[in-house]
């Protein structure tokens, strides 16, 4: 007969790691939309990609998304 007990606490556990990774993807998409950009994100993408490169730091990173954010735009009243 199977072990109930660590089947239910396997699929506690599943659950508890499935719900925290559901908590960071909300996390994430909520900063996206209110426009603060992910940092975490960025380094990894350029450890991937930009290995021999050195990664801009959080202010520099922040200054940069701000600028494409709101320079760019075109037709503004303001």
């Amino acid at each position: 007969m199977a072990d109930l007990g660590g089947m239910a606490r396997d699929l506690g556990r599943d659950l508890g790691r499935d719900l925290a990774q559901a908590g960071r993807y909300l996390t994430q998409s909520l900063r996206l939309m209110v426009g603060v950009p992910d940092y975490g994100s960025y380094l990894a993408h350029h450890q991937a990609t930009h290995p021999d490169r050195e990664p801009m730091s959080y202010e520099e990173f922040f200054r940069e998304r701000q600028t494409a954010r709101y320079a760019s735009r075109t037709g503004k009243c303001c």
